[in-house]
């Protein structure tokens, strides 16, 4: 046991009385190197993390050194391009649409979206679009958490899932839902593409897919295909607007906005329209999180 831990440990043992957590913390931080807990200076490991990240740091410690199990707390980048916001006609406080903000983006189910979503139809009357839209996100992130993702990035028309290094994955389980659904590809070493251009039963000819290897994941670094070039499908024009070159030839000075990509990008559909951006993803976690648990 290193020297700081026993510090720890016999200021633990002699700050017992009810009400010394925070004279255990002024010393820890003290044995730490701190610096000037009160002050206007800073030194030490808590000028460099944050004093939330610290105290955080701090708890898991403690809970370490007592031998109570820790959770992993980390979480899944989402990014669904989507405009997610708490309308400020619905909420017109800023510090209560802040707070409201922050408890959202710490749920850790499904139960406590489900319940956060009630409490603030309860608060301030009916639910807008736009709280939905970010309580489905939040229903997504929750899940996506659970079944060890690294990411989930939509591009596009495709969703992007990582899945961590450590996530327990079942390489049988993911080969049967892809052979099975026309819009999932398998790529190695772990990750699942999802085409929303294509329809969710199976598809039409056999896919010959190479599983996941089983164990420790490769880095994202070491993934094939990065930093390569990748050729990618034609875009197809917007039934209904100019083409891409008459759009551009004639729009006089160059300015931003004018890439082919960016000019015949469709519009965002509504994600909760039935096959929908928020259907499709939720369709994919739960059915992986269902090997997940038998597997």
């Amino acid at each position: 046991m290193s020297p700081i831990a026993r510090k720890r440990l016999a200021a633990i043992r002699e700050f017992s009385d009810l009400g010394s957590g925070f004279r255990i913390a002024a010393l820890d931080l003290e044995i730490r190197g701190a610096g000037n807990l009160l002050g206007g200076q800073q030194s030490g490991h808590i000028e460099a993390v944050g004093f939330d990240m610290y105290t955080k740091l701090l708890e898991e410690t403690i809970r370490e050194l007592k031998g109570e199990e820790i959770e992993d707390d980390r979480r899944a980048a989402v990014n669904l391009k989507l405009n997610l916001r708490i309308d400020e006609t619905y909420i017109t406080d800023m510090n209560q649409r802040l707070a409201a903000y922050r408890r959202m983006a710490s749920v850790r189910t499904v139960a406590e979206v489900d319940a956060l979503i009630a409490e603030l139809s309860d608060r301030y009357g009916h639910i807008p679009e736009s709280v939905i839209d970010l309580g489905e996100y939040a229903r997504i992130r929750v899940t996506a958490d659970r079944i060890g993702l690294d990411t989930l990035d939509r591009e596009g028309q495709s969703v992007v899932f990582r899945f961590r290094q450590d996530a327990k994955l079942d390489p049988v389980w993911l080969l049967k839902m892809v052979q099975n659904r026309a819009d999932l590809t398998l790529l190695p070493p772990a990750v699942l593409k999802l085409d929303m251009t294509k329809p969710v039963g199976p598809p039409t000819e056999p896919k010959s897919v190479t599983p996941p290897p089983p164990g420790k994941l490769k880095p994202k670094s070491e993934q094939p295909g990065q930093g390569r070039y990748i050729k990618t499908a034609k875009p197809v024009d917007v039934p209904g607007r100019e083409s891409w070159w008459a759009t551009r030839a004639t729009a006089g000075d160059v300015t931003g906005g004018f890439s082919r990509q960016e000019v015949l990008a469709e519009l965002p559909p509504d994600p909760r329209a039935p096959g929908g951006v928020f259907e499709r993803v939720r369709q994919v976690l739960d059915e992986v999180a269902r090997g997940l648990t038998t597997g």
